[in-house]
């Protein structure tokens, strides 16, 4: 333990000697672990963090001159546009083709809230096979990966509490047949929670209360886990950011990275059409000429339903955590090991010890959580370009264990879509007397991750049975097994 007495004297040099006061009752395991903890730790930035969010609560102040964002349509709506849409999608897919672009996953999460014990991702999420999030995004990958005759990495953020069992999942599926070369693990980063003097809470004797960072916080990740300089040994040059919780996702959008590249922006987002004015979906708004994204708890009702003559919100784009993100512009906010986005503060109640060690279960907050927001980045940059995407097509998350955004959900809006494309390929899908569709049905992407996909490969001589299971895999066998 020679290094605990300049750990100490830095400590209390910086007001923060209290997590050392039960040193001499610690294990020597339990010394060694607090003494990681505490290397880890820059007392300095520390510092700067408690006097700009703990001692002085930031204000959100709404600026006076807020404007609606220019979105890109979901579909073209003339000539010009449709030229620019075409060839946004062949420079895509030709980007994808030549090893230029990175799948990105921001899977910290558990599944407690949805009654699942274990990370978020290995959630059994589809409608007939069941699949777990993750294989789901893996053949999402992997036929694009087929397509383009190209090996495609895919990057995973895991959090320090679900990282063994991540991997662990992996290995045991066998990576669902994805390069294990070509999938690459890092952990998001944590930080300590303050007590509302600015002191380090204590969650026992031997450990600080930690929290995640924010999913801002996986830009960060991505450069002090050395995934940034694995993207540039590899040549890739775009990253196809998205979350765990969304089973609709397109995981690699030709025509998104494409209207990214051409349009020389350094990070992206796609947008839907707001349900209702208070929908708990940010704002993307321009504020003092860039991009933005206001929290919906923080934009004034007044100008969230505020609407234009034509009776349409005014400011009417949603942010779905779907971004494209030029790697320099990460590389740019993340230079120097500490990044650029502001820190959000949180009151919370955290579990802690007392003064004299005894646990503490507090009843209402007593501690500050900060973290980051990754759309936060979004002014930082020279250019952006949003695009608009379609629900049924794209979002439908799983945040909750019932009602709105659950599985069930999930699952429904999954054959919805599914029973679309196989409509539009000229397949019957029965349905019953109300219109709805009448057995579950699930399409592999490793079969079709497209209606235009599906459309070219599907056998229209297809039957689907009322109430029987329906399934198209990879090689097109129809059937309900995994």
């Amino acid at each position: 333990m020679s290094d605990i007495a300049s750990i100490r004297k830095t400590a209390e040099a910086h007001g923060q000697g209290h997590m050392l006061k039960f040193w001499d009752e610690l294990s020597p395991s339990q010394q060694t672990s607090l003494l990681q903890q505490l290397a880890g730790i820059d007392f300095n930035y520390l510092d700067e963090l408690i006097a700009a969010y703990i001692k002085n609560k930031p204000i959100c102040e709404i600026p006076g001159n807020i404007q609606p964002p220019t979105i890109m349509p979901v579909r073209p709506q003339n000539q010009a546009q449709e030229a620019e849409y075409a060839a946004a999608r062949k420079k895509g897919q030709d980007l994808i083709a030549a090893g230029k672009v990175a799948a990105f996953v921001v899977a910290g999460g558990q599944g407690s809230r949805l009654g699942y014990e274990g990370p978020k991702g290995c959630l059994e999420a589809t409608p007939v096979v069941r699949k777990p999030l993750f294989r789901l995004f893996a053949e999402q990958i992997m036929a694009a990966s087929k397509r383009a005759r190209v090996p495609i990495p895919w990057y995973i953020m895991t959090s320090p509490d679900n990282d063994v069992a991540t991997k662990a999942h992996f290995r045991q599926n066998d990576f669902w047949g994805f390069n294990h070369n070509d999938v690459i693990f890092f952990a998001q980063g944590q930080m300590p929670a303050f007590g509302f003097d600015g002191k380090l809470v204590m969650a026992r004797k031997d450990r600080l209360a930690m929290s995640p960072n924010g999913h801002g916080g996986s830009l960060l990740a991505m450069q002090t886990s050395g995934a940034l300089d694995d993207m540039a040994k590899r040549g890739v040059e775009y990253i196809s950011y998205f979350q765990v919780d969304n089973p609709l996702v397109r995981c690699l959008d030709p025509l998104f990275i494409g209207l990214h590249a051409l349009q020389g922006a350094e990070m992206s987002a796609k947008c839907l059409p707001k349900r209702d004015p208070m929908e708990k979906l940010g704002n993307f708004c321009v504020v003092n000429g860039r991009v933005a994204v206001i929290e919906y708890s923080d934009l004034p009702e007044h100008l969230a339903r505020a609407c234009n003559p034509d009776g349409r919100l005014k400011f009417s784009a949603g942010s779905i955590a779907i971004h494209v993100l030029s790697r320099s512009f990460v590389e740019r906010l993340t230079k120097g090991g500490r990044c650029s986005l502001p820190w959000h503060r949180a009151d919370k109640k955290v579990p802690c010890i007392d003064p004299a060690g005894g646990a503490v279960n507090p009843e209402k907050p007593n501690a500050v959580k900060i973290e980051m927001f990754v759309f936060d980045a979004l002014p930082l940059a020279q250019k952006t370009v949003i695009l608009e995407t379609r629900r049924d097509e794209e979002f439908s998350p799983i945040k909750n264990a019932a009602g709105e955004d659950s599985l069930s959900t999930s699952l429904h809006a999954q054959v919805r879509r599914w029973t679309v494309w196989l409509e539009q390929a000229g397949i019957k899908v029965p349905r019953d007397a109300d219109g709805q569709v009448s057995t579950a049905i699930e399409i592999s992407p490793l079969f079709a991750d497209s209606a235009e996909e599906l459309a070219r490969k599907a056998d229209r001589n297809i039957t689907i049975s009322v109430g029987q299971s329906f399934y198209l895999g990879s090689r097109g066998q129809i059937g309900g097994a995994r």
